[in-house]
């Protein structure tokens, strides 16, 4: 799950940009969200239920609904990419969050990940006529210095916390990734959006972190299990 969510991610930044395409990637929480109603029970919250049409909105709106000027090649096809990388990027989270349930060390499923990830991009980038095995520089010097910072350092660290925190209350700190892209994909590559695209942006946003602090409200209003407990009057 997590090769073809890094497919379809540089697929959505080839058609509407990296800040847009990380943006579209982070609706993983609203599909987080569902996966856990339809699979683990936990019904949603009414809010919850209501801010879902705002992100499918913003989706929408990112994808240049709207817009006749909307930045990138085909914003509307990387809107749907960027959806694709919610939905596989959802699965890939609650795959990690269940493999590291025993809260051992992070080291061993990240290593699994990132082995299942090297065959499965390999196997997708084998019929495209532009996937060449041969390094180059400095291309791939970038790649390197992404592999042991970021990618390295920091997945030992989320793989560390996933099961230590709800998958919503993870999602909510990792909402400041797709933030700062928006920010440094117009200080870097000159991404300038539309009008339409930058609001379909903060919606988007704005709905996958209502979702994200409904779950964390909800979890810490929940009674524990010792207050939860109610005095029977009887002896065992």
């Amino acid at each position: 799950m997590l090769g073809i969510d890094l497919a379809v991610w540089h697929r959505a930044i080839d058609d509407i940009g990296a800040g847009p395409a990380t943006v579209l990637g982070n609706t993983q929480v609203a599909m987080v969200g569902l996966v856990a109603w339809l699979a683990l029970g936990e019904k949603p919250s009414r809010i919850s239920l209501l801010m879902l049409p705002v992100v499918l909105t913003g989706v929408a709106l990112v994808g240049g609904v709207g817009s006749a000027d909307a930045y990138g090649a085909n914003p509307g096809r990387g809107a749907l990419w960027g959806l694709a990388t919610g939905v596989s990027y959802a699965a890939f989270l609650l795959a990690m969050r269940f493999a590291n349930g025993d809260r051992g060390s992070p080291v061993g499923p990240l290593a699994d990940a990132t082995l299942g990830a090297a065959i499965a991009t390999l196997l997708l980038g084998l019929p495209d006529s532009s996937f060449d095995l041969v390094p180059s520089w400095p291309m791939h010097g970038w790649l390197l210095a992404l592999a042991l910072g970021s990618q390295v350092f920091g997945w030992l660290l989320i793989t560390h916390a996933l099961p230590r925190l709800p998958a919503l209350e993870t999602s909510v700190l990792l909402l400041l990734q797709p933030t700062a892209t928006l920010v440094w994909g117009r200080m870097l590559f000159d991404e300038r959006l539309a009008p339409g695209q930058v609001a379909g942006a903060a919606l988007v946003l704005g709905g996958v972190t209502a979702l994200s602090l409904v779950g964390v409200v909800k979890r810490r209003r929940a009674p524990t299990p010792a207050s939860a407990e109610k005095p029977s009057g009887q002896e065992a």
